[in-house]
């Protein structure tokens, strides 16, 4: 049966394969011990992954989980404002669509209704990409800094969302803060 990956250092299972960013995380990546990057405390840790489908890996480069959403958002920065709806949701970022124009590195300071009657979740956030899709923002500030943001991409997502699937008896090897 399996575990789910735990973060050695929060103990939550909120945890996703990242890619190498070290020579130390690529030579290890030769022997199946791959980085790992906790969503919620962003703590990077390496781990034994033998076993593991790695098909998913090898397409999406993402940090966090994004959690499919369709909430009303208006956004202002500068003499910009515009409103949208916002297609999904991670601890990172968002991806909206709207018919405002805007360009890449612009900062906008978003409104997100979550509940009717509830003062929207406010954060500030860049402009990543525009194309096809959306507009992708990153957010500014680690959404653990933002406690209802956290709260609900936490209620949202369940309780054990991976992009990859749990991981037989993990081993932690090695951490680095």
């Amino acid at each position: 049966m399996n575990r789910p990956m735990l973060c050695p250092q929060c103990q939550n299972n909120q945890v996703l394969r990242s890619h190498p960013q070290s020579l130390r995380e690529h030579v290890m990546s030769w022997v199946w011990i791959a980085p790992f990057h906790c969503q919620y405390c962003s703590h990077r840790f390496l781990a034994w992954s033998v076993g593991r489908e790695d098909v998913a890996y090898s397409r999406d480069r993402r940090e966090h989980l994004r959690i499919p959403v369709r909430l009303c958002l208006s956004f202002s920065g500068g003499k910009v404002r515009g409103e949208g709806t916002v297609l999904d949701l991670s601890l990172g970022g968002c991806v909206i669509k709207s018919d405002t124009n805007v360009h890449v590195n612009d900062i906008f300071y978003l409104e997100i209704a979550v509940v009717g009657n509830e003062a929207p979740i406010e954060v500030a956030a860049m402009v990543q990409s525009v194309g096809a899709r959306g507009i992708a923002f990153k957010f500014l500030r680690k959404a653990q800094e933002n406690t209802r943001l956290l709260s609900f991409i936490q209620s949202t997502s369940g309780s054990t969302p991976s992009v990859f699937p749990p991981v037989a008896n993990p081993i932690v090897v090695a951490s680095r803060t």
